[in-house]
């Protein structure tokens, strides 16, 4: 299998292990780009039998995956451009790209540094374990603060991952956290000190992948076995509750673009995002 003439992803293979490296600046937004990229990598590892673990990372040490590209509250038509011909018709393309990573053969690892938020979040969450430089690692959804909510699989992941009540606390309240408070409250893993966050991941990654052929793969079966409904049952629940919120009202738009005008998807604007957002007053109601 080969892994080249990608735009906004690059991919090496060494011992089993595949990492994939997120590099679509300036601040690794999940636009079409990105999208169609980890698309095609998924479709390919899927049945790339030498490959036996997937590590996430960014080439941007300030930002994992920013968020969904806030051009699509624009123009919804074209996120649904994306729609994956063999993915299951009744989810948004963000919600069918996430399902197909998070359902990949092969265990998956988010290597995580700096502030992934939303759509990023999201796709962290698709991994089957999640690792965070300690102080330097910041997790967020905040798409409240947009006039929606998390609808890239968001609702169904945090609850696997966190429960309802921190679920909803964390989709209502456009907290921005730190990677002590994501440990506690089981969002990632565990967070590692900075310097050995590298090490850490390249050693479970290559242990996993030295395991006899199948083992793996199977295990990750018998854990989505034992919950007891599916691993993610209700993921076309959401698509349709998020479809009450989105496409966006006109006055919503509006806000997005004030946004945008203020440093939206640039390094200036996304560093205090929840800040910046706050700071926009939400129209009157229509």
């Amino acid at each position: 299998m080969t892994y080249e003439n990608f735009e906004a992803i690059r991919v090496a293979v060494d011992a089993g292990v595949a990492t994939v490296t997120l590099d679509n600046p300036p601040v690794n937004v999940e636009d079409a780009k990105l999208v169609r990229d980890l698309t095609r990598f998924a479709r390919t590892v899927a049945t790339d039998s030498s490959v036996q673990v997937i590590v996430y990372q960014s080439a941007n040490p300030d930002f994992f995956a920013a968020h969904a590209d806030n051009g699509w509250m624009f123009d919804p038509s074209g996120l649904m451009a994306l729609a994956d011909p063999d993915g299951d018709p009744g989810l948004n393309p963000l919600q069918q790209l996430h399902e197909r990573l998070r359902t990949l053969p092969q265990v998956t690892i988010a290597k995580l540094r700096g502030r992934l938020r939303a759509g990023g979040a999201e796709l962290a969450m698709t991994a089957d374990m999640r690792f965070a430089a300690a102080g330097e690692t910041w997790l967020s959804q905040p798409e409240s603060l947009m006039g929606i909510f998390p609808g890239g699989g968001g609702t169904q992941y945090l609850n696997r991952l966190v429960g309802r009540a921190r679920g909803l606390e964390i989709a209502l309240s456009g907290e921005l956290y730190d990677s002590a408070t994501a440990e506690r409250y089981g969002w990632i893993n565990r967070e590692i000190a900075p310097q050995y966050l590298d090490a850490w991941v390249s050693t479970i990654a290559r242990r996993i992948a030295a395991l006899p052929t199948g083992v793996a793969t199977a295990a990750k079966e018998a854990f989505d076995a034992a919950e007891a409904s599916g691993p993610v049952p209700d993921l076309r629940e959401e698509a349709k509750a998020h479809g009450k919120v989105y496409p966006s009202p006109p006055s919503v738009v509006a806000r997005v673009r004030v946004l945008m005008d203020h440093g939206g998807q640039q390094p200036i604007g996304e560093i205090d995002l929840e800040g910046t957002l706050r700071s926009i007053p939400w129209p009157a109601a229509e």
